[in-house]
């Protein structure tokens, strides 16, 4: 892995953090179901973005 893949890696990781918070937050309040459903894509989108670039 080189050193652009570990830098997208360390940002992938710390914007899943963030948008889990965000995905409790929103489960515990749930008013907008949309929102919900979003956080939900934008988290596996950006899962399988980390796990690719792991593999490579």
């Amino acid at each position: 892995m080189d050193k652009k893949a570990k830098k997208r890696l360390d940002v992938i990781n710390k914007k899943l953090s963030t948008l889990r918070v965000q995905l409790a937050g929103s489960k515990a309040q749930a008013d907008d179901l949309a929102e919900l459903k979003q956080f939900e894509d934008d988290i596996a989108k950006l899962e399988a973005e980390a796990k690719e670039l792991k593999s490579s």
